[in-house]
């Protein structure tokens, strides 16, 4: 019988892994924004914060479900930070739109984070509260208790990288990356 060696210490996971759910517009736009961040373990699309037990992309766009489109983020706070990962959430989308992104109009379409908790609660109160300092018009993102977390069908993952000549991605997902780059270059990865 042939013993496994130990795992090198570079396949072990990184200590201390966070994940954040956000809903800012179609989550097309914040999982293009976040996959192309250092320190970011996963970005997945989903549904939350709704009604309906078993969400799906063609209920929710009908608004009447609850659902936000949202995106869970995955990263390694040793790499970066949860500010960062919520300043690049108010950059990634307006939050003073109350219910809509450009022509994407509803209540799926809102700008909200999902605590888990208390303390995920405040941490979320106090980064809208910062972020308030650089808008001129109120900050409408909610902070909404975290319901059942729903993924999303596996046609919006990664949409954007899969289909970057897309229209949608061609106008609205591509400034808000280049917006993104401006801004935060330091933090993205190579070639991002």
């Amino acid at each position: 019988m042939t013993s496994v060696p130990p795992p090198d210490a570079t396949d072990a996971p990184p200590a201390d892994v966070c994940e954040l759910t956000l809903a800012g517009g179609c989550f097309w736009c914040l999982d293009a924004v976040y996959r192309k961040v250092r320190g970011v373990l996963g970005v997945e699309s989903g549904y939350t914060g709704g009604r309906t037990a078993a969400p799906d992309y063609e209920s929710v766009c009908t608004g009447t479900t609850g659902h936000a489109e949202a995106v869970r983020v995955r990263f390694d706070a040793a790499v970066v930070p949860a500010e960062v990962i919520m300043d690049l959430f108010f950059t990634g989308h307006d939050p003073t739109s109350l219910n809509r992104q450009g022509a994407d109009v509803g209540t799926q379409y809102r700008s909200a984070v999902f605590a888990r908790d208390e303390a995920e609660a405040e941490f979320f109160r106090a980064q809208i509260a910062r972020a308030q300092e650089l808008y001129d018009r109120p900050i409408v993102t909610t902070v909404e208790p975290a319901g059942p977390w729903h993924p999303a069908e596996p046609v919006h993952q990664d949409f954007y990288a899969r289909q970057p000549f897309n229209g949608y991605c061609r106008v609205v997902i591509d400034p808000k990356l280049a917006k993104v780059r401006q801004r935060y270059a330091a933090w993205l990865t190579p070639g991002a």
